[in-house]
């Protein structure tokens, strides 16, 4: 049986059952799952969890779901690359990679499905839904499909073509909005209160921010059971920010690492950077924005979770990275010639956030720093297919061949 006991209000610390609410009825205030770590003491060891699947079922004590009920199509327990080619090129002696990009729908998104799906199939909806900047639609899309469920998936209209289609295979009601991701949330937030379904970051949103919290325990199992110096984390809504120091956090609670250090910095595109900004500002308040910027995963310009993740910058001594969209190109590449990774546009952004912080100052060069990809390249080629180098186009001949070649060779210039 889960070790969870409530859903606890963040701000008044109110109790409620765990059914599907996400708003304290007295302060509204966000509610967020409470377990009983005493329990999770008595049940868990670092070899049980090793026992375990491949996969973030491997932490099921720590997740709201029966492990019985849980639709499991593989999520999770990703590689952590030490990322020696790139901490070079970054001037960083201890950098590593932790790519979600090999998730069964290529990000990290089958995370937080993978765990509110399960737990809307145990409160007995039929189906599914969600609004999405196009890696939730897919995600939830499969794991719909996996299940059994019905699927209503909401996305913006001008989404990368390659999302579209990484949902539609999966044969969901698929809804195009006119308008950006926060029309787009504003109107599943009305629809969930008309119609009864399982909107996964709606009315089931505390279940699903707990599956982020599984890259924390992830990188501290992949380290030897110890949390890094350093995180460095995409920002969109926030709550993947948040969840993963909940993670290391949860870990030092029941006694499998010591208490985690690690300083929690950020990451965001100048053409949607609420939080950003007010780091900057050294305000605790953000302004929302109207987003314009090719990483089109993180374009939410009102974050649900920008407060805590402005908190949690306070509170780790982080940093939050603001890049240009031709910086987030420049990322990809590197990362994809340093290390041979194909990151979608979030991608970039981390590795441009870790290439500005690092210069600034905010990343020592011999901190354990962990950075976050958090979606594969492929879907988001629209971005980056015009600053590749074309192909050369030859006679099947080796005349052609050595012509061509040597013409595309960089001219090796004499010191």
């Amino acid at each position: 049986m889960t070790a969870a006991s409530s859903l606890r209000c963040r701000e008044c610390q109110r109790e409620y059952p765990l059914t599907a609410t996400h708003v304290c009825e007295f302060c509204f205030g966000p509610v967020e799952v409470a377990y009983d770590y005493d329990k999770i003491r008595r049940n868990v060891t670092r070899a049980s969890i090793q026992a375990g699947p491949a996969s973030l079922w491997r932490y099921h004590d720590f997740l709201p779901v029966d492990r019985d009920a849980a639709i499991d199509i593989g999520a999770g327990f990703t590689p952590l690359i030490r990322a020696k080619n790139l901490g070079k090129a970054l001037g960083l002696n201890n950098l590593y990679i932790k790519n979600d990009t090999v998730n069964p729908t290529w990000s990290f998104k089958d995370r937080v499905v993978a765990v509110a799906s399960s737990r809307a199939r145990e409160l007995g909806f039929q189906k599914l839904a969600c609004a999405s900047t196009g890696n939730l639609a897919n995600s939830v899309s499969a794991h719909a499909a996996a299940a059994g469920m019905e699927a209503v998936v909401f996305i913006p209209h001008d989404l990368e073509v390659g999302k579209v289609l990484g949902s539609s295979i999966y044969g969901p009601t698929l809804v195009k909005v006119q308008g950006n991701y926060d029309a787009v949330n504003r109107l599943c937030a009305e629809l969930a209160g008309s119609y009864p379904w399982a909107f996964v970051n709606v009315n089931v949103r505390p279940y699903y921010s707990e599956g982020s919290k599984t890259l924390g325990f992830e990188v501290a199992e992949q380290l030897g059971w110890r949390a890094p110096d350093h995180c460095v984390v995409p920002i969109a809504s926030g709550s993947l920010y948040v969840k993963i120091r909940k993670g290391l956090d949860e870990l030092a609670k029941v006694g499998l690492i010591d208490e985690p250090k690690t300083r929690m910095s950020g990451a965001q595109a100048t053409g949607c950077s609420p939080v950003a900004l007010a780091w900057e500002e050294g305000s605790m308040n953000f302004r929302p924005q109207r987003p314009n910027t090719i990483a089109k995963s993180l374009a939410i310009g009102n974050p649900a979770d920008g407060y805590y993740s402005l908190v949690q910058l306070k509170e780790t001594n982080g940093a939050c990275g603001n890049v240009s969209d031709d910086e987030i190109v420049a990322g990809m590449k590197l990362l994809a010639e340093t290390e041979g990774i194909f990151g979608e546009t979030a991608g970039g952004v981390t590795v441009a956030s870790v290439k500005q912080l690092a210069e600034r100052g905010h990343i020592h060069p011999d901190e354990l720093t962990v950075a976050f990809i958090t979606g594969a390249g492929f879907k988001t080629v629209e971005a980056v297919a015009p600053h590749l180098k074309p192909a050369l186009e030859i006679d099947a001949t080796i005349e052609s061949f050595e012509a061509a070649y040597n013409a595309a060779r960089p001219v090796e210039v004499a010191v």
